[in-house]
């Protein structure tokens, strides 16, 4: 590798399409095989291992969300507009409640269902036997949960980047029913409509660009 040139990782796919294409240049030009079957059976051995290692991961593997991060969507999000008030109770709850971004959005408006989607009725603020608060949501359903079973999923306060006031600030900015999509936002008519995920991790990425950061997934909310 020259001097100041990065390396770059490439799928073990790859790496066969590379030494495929080596030999067929040989065979083209008429010169011997540059491996011999021993050597293809130690390379494949070694390739089989590393894809053991591995997994079947096709996409690269992306950097978590980082209390960095956070503050930096704390400080570009407008609380008081009803999608970014959403977006920030999404992130906040995600990341502290090492939920999964699926648990937190839907994946389109259609799709909500009262039976398996958090709404508004299924927060619960309380304090704790040292009179400390505390917000309870009740996953009707979890992935790690049995069909029917309720998952809960506590939060406590936390400096600065608080889920409890994050949801508080949703219910003030979006008031909507108890059975309505608790991470929801209103449009300019008044109508509630649950966030879709593509939407939000989309707005969320275009803000970690404008910070120097790359993009990331649903689940680098859920650093667990």
């Amino acid at each position: 590798m020259a001097a100041g040139v990065p390396l770059e990782p490439v799928s073990i796919g790859v790496v066969r399409k590379y030494l495929s294409a080596i030999r067929a240049w040989h065979v083209a030009q008429g010169w011997p095989s540059p491996l011999s079957s021993n050597d293809h059976d130690r390379i494949n051995w070694s390739l089989q291992g590393l894809e053991n290692i591995h997994g079947s991961r096709k996409r690269p593997v992306h950097p978590p969300i980082t209390v960095n991060m956070l503050w930096a969507l704390w400080a570009t999000l407008n609380l008081g507009d009803p999608f970014e008030a959403c977006i920030w109770a999404m992130a906040t709850c995600a990341f502290w409640g090492m939920m999964r971004f699926g648990e937190v959005s839907v994946t389109s408006r259609d799709t909500f269902i009262k039976s398996k989607h958090l709404k508004r009725r299924d927060v619960h603020l309380g304090v704790d036997l040292n009179n400390k608060p505390y917000a309870r949501l009740d996953l009707p359903s979890a992935k790690t949960a049995k069909p029917g079973e309720i998952q809960s999923i506590f939060l406590v306060p936390q400096e600065g980047l608080c889920p409890i006031e994050a949801l508080k600030n949703l219910a003030t900015v979006v008031p909507a029913g108890p059975d309505d999509p608790l991470f929801s936002w209103q449009d300019r008519h008044g109508d509630v409509h649950p966030m879709v995920k593509s939407k939000a991790i989309n707005h969320i990425n275009a803000i970690l660009k404008t910070w120097g950061w790359g993009t990331t997934f649903g689940h680098s909310f859920r650093i667990g």
